[in-house]
């Protein structure tokens, strides 16, 4: 019987993917760190920028932030077992699953996961840091972009043109 390292695999998968923006994983560490502390404070300490949770009922609050939040456990789940929990024989362009209806799906589940807290409690201050998390991911996304074109080229092209980068289309080419 032999003995496998359980580093060798994840080994074997990080070589298979193309690579990341630099500040990309501490980015969304600090973003996640500041957007939870700022939406804990405000929502349950300070309540200084809440004021329109009076004007919309937590019933009507409720229902889609339970949804989003659902759905962006579903994406987050689904892209990343893809991307971390198959082995590829050869590295190419992922079309599968989530990655056929949206080309980011690990940062739109992080997106969606922000607006579903949100919807729950309304803090002015967190939609703020939620408006900068979406800038950072979108200027990491298309980073990300160019690194996927410099390797796979014209196959990442038309990937590009057949799947849209954040709202999935409701209707086929």
């Amino acid at each position: 019987m032999t003995h496998r390292d359980p580093r060798e695999k994840s080994q074997r998968q990080r070589a298979n993917l193309t690579g990341e923006h630099a500040v990309g994983d501490a980015g969304q560490i600090v973003l996640a760190c500041l957007f939870a502390a700022v939406w804990i404070a405000d929502t349950f300490l300070f309540k200084y920028t809440t004021f329109l949770n009076e004007y919309v009922p937590l019933a009507a609050r409720i229902p889609p932030g339970v949804v989003l939040l659902v759905l962006s456990g579903y994406l987050a789940r689904t892209s990343l077992s893809i991307v971390f929990g198959e082995e590829r024989e050869r590295p190419g362009v992922i079309r599968k699953s989530v990655f056929g209806v949206i080309r980011h799906p690990v940062y739109l589940s992080e997106i969606l996961l922000y607006l579903g807290l949100l919807m729950l409690s309304i803090s002015l201050a967190a939609a703020v840091v939620w408006a900068i998390a979406i800038g950072f991911l979108h200027c990491i996304s298309r980073y990300e972009e160019r690194l996927l074109l410099a390797r796979f080229g014209e196959d990442y092209e038309k990937y590009m043109r057949d799947v849209p980068m954040w709202f999935p289309r409701l209707r086929k080419r």
